[in-house]
């Protein structure tokens, strides 16, 4: 199958026209590809908050590439403590649904993360959420130049992104396909479950009608690394395939996903690059 070809306006269609509308459920439709049930919140909650511990929380400006409507309450805390967020997106739609959330914390750009219309050294830090790899190779690498360029001597950048390959998920596959199997033998998830669950049923390996182009961590240490001083972290080291299929009520779920994320505190780098999202923390050195 050939493979989707790189057209920016096609990313913007997609997303002012489907990612970042709301569902009748009073999500957006971008919520299909996350878990969103209440056996795994917790969990999913506290590595969202792992992005801050990253941040210096001080400072004028944070900049967010490829902020979204800003959907989970969880992101709005990136900017705590800077007197503006600076929200930059293609998607003119997801501006306007993050001034909602934010109002005149926020300082709103419609760009893109690879082409940024503004000056060298004027961020105090930046946060970038599942944007780069709606770029080919090329377009991230940019991304990521224009990200250290117009940070602040000593500041940090955060991205999170998702490996197209995880050494950690292949060796769980047999647990996913059990799970998967288990599931369909057993009777259907209560009214509750299922309504939580209901805007995450059918959903394609990527997002249909967008450029998605993903690699692994080998990739990423050869071609965007050097020249960089940049630490890999763990974000969160499984799937949403994994979840859906392993983390479910009545099998211990919860229980499981506090092990996991206490596993991934211990062994930070490893999950980083062994699982499926991991957090890529960039310092700009002074000089």
């Amino acid at each position: 199958m050939k493979e989707k070809e790189f057209n920016i306006q096609e990313v913007k269609a997609f997303y002012d026209s489907i990612g970042w509308q709301m569902t009748e459920d009073g999500v957006y439709q971008n919520a299909r590809y996350e878990d969103l049930r209440p056996v795994s919140r917790e969990y999913i909650h506290k590595c969202h908050l792992r992005v801050n511990r990253f941040l210096s929380h001080k400072g004028s400006y944070l900049l967010d590439a490829g902020s979204g409507p800003i959907q989970y309450p969880e992101y709005v805390t990136y900017s705590e403590g800077y007197t503006y967020r600076v929200c930059l997106d293609l998607s003119l739609v997801a501006l306007l649904d993050a001034r909602k959330r934010i109002g005149d914390h926020g300082l709103f750009v419609v760009a893109d993360v690879a082409h940024m219309p503004f000056a060298a050294d004027v961020m105090d830090d930046a946060v970038s959420l599942h944007t780069f790899h709606h770029l080919p190779l090329d377009g991230t690498k940019s991304a990521y130049r224009e990200v250290f360029r117009i940070l602040k001597p000593n500041a940090h950048a955060v991205v999170v992104n998702g490996w197209n390959y995880s050494p950690f998920m292949n060796r769980m596959d047999w647990l996913i396909r059990l799970g998967e199997k288990l599931s369909r033998k057993m009777n259907q998830p209560d009214e509750k479950e299922a309504q939580a669950s209901n805007a995450l049923k059918h959903v394609p390996a990527k997002p249909a009608g967008t450029f998605v182009k993903k690699f692994d961590a080998k990739v990423f240490k050869r071609e965007i690394l050097p020249g960089y001083v940049m630490q890999i972290r763990v974000w969160r080291s499984v799937s949403v395939r994994f979840l859906r299929a392993v983390i479910r009520p009545g099998w211990g779920g919860k229980l499981l996903l506090r092990i996991l994320y206490g596993l991934e505190e211990v062994f930070p780098r490893y999950f980083g690059e062994q699982g499926q999202y991991p957090l890529i923390i960039m310092n700009k050195e002074e000089g």
